[in-house]
């Protein structure tokens, strides 16, 4: 089952798509603090139809964090490939991709990073 680490305070990061500024919040996972450890970094993602998703570095993980499924509006690390993505649509379905574990969530709108269309250099970022 999807689950979201609890965020308490959390790391508030931006991601630059162009113009347009998705924040989001990382948690407090050993994936998270990875990622965390180095930014600010670029990382290049391109639309799928439920997701923004990249071929990233790999970040160790808890093999008790991994899971099917995503909650929409997540940021997740996949383990398989390894892939940073930021999942937006299709919750309802996800239960058939695993291999996941949540680093974070976005802190928008959905509709801000379901609106994009393409393939970015995504800037990302500690949030001032």
């Amino acid at each position: 089952m999807p689950t979201r680490i609890p965020m308490e305070g959390g790391t508030k990061i931006n991601m630059h798509f162009g113009d347009t500024v998705i924040p989001g919040v990382l948690n407090d996972s050993d994936t998270a603090k990875a990622l965390i450890e180095k930014l600010p970094i670029t990382q290049h993602v391109s639309r799928y139809s439920h997701d923004f998703c990249g071929t990233t570095d790999e970040l160790p993980y808890n093999e008790n964090e991994v899971h099917y499924g995503w909650l929409n509006g997540d940021i997740d690390y996949a383990t398989d490939a390894p892939y940073f993505t930021i999942l937006f649509e299709d919750e309802d379905v996800s239960e058939q991709y695993g291999s996941q574990v949540n680093i974070g969530v976005i802190t928008c709108p959905l509709e801000d990073i379901a609106n994009l269309e393409g393939s970015y250099d995504v800037r990302i970022e500690l949030a001032e």
